[in-house]
């Protein structure tokens, strides 16, 4: 996840529950990516029932990945049964 293109996007090791989480939200649909505002700054897309949003924050290396991870728990813990 760190290096696309040459651009760092930094390196972050994520929790099991976290990648559980990830697995969950892209088996059932919700995809969570960075989306590029800069070379060093990234916004968090989220798509899901066929709508994409995007934060209104954006977010440096790492902090996009902590990020990520962030909004597929919540998504998993809000609709996981």
């Amino acid at each position: 996840m760190a290096t696309t293109k040459g651009i760092d996007m930094g390196d972050y090791l994520y929790t099991t529950k976290e990648f559980d989480a990830y697995k969950w939200c892209v088996d059932n649909g919700i995809y969570i990516s960075p989306l590029a505002l800069s070379a060093t700054k990234w916004f968090v897309c989220i798509e899901m029932n066929k709508k994409i949003n995007v934060s209104p924050e954006s977010y440096g290396k790492i902090e996009i990945w902590k990020q990520i991870f962030k909004y597929y728990t919540y998504y998993y813990e809000k609709y996981k049964k």
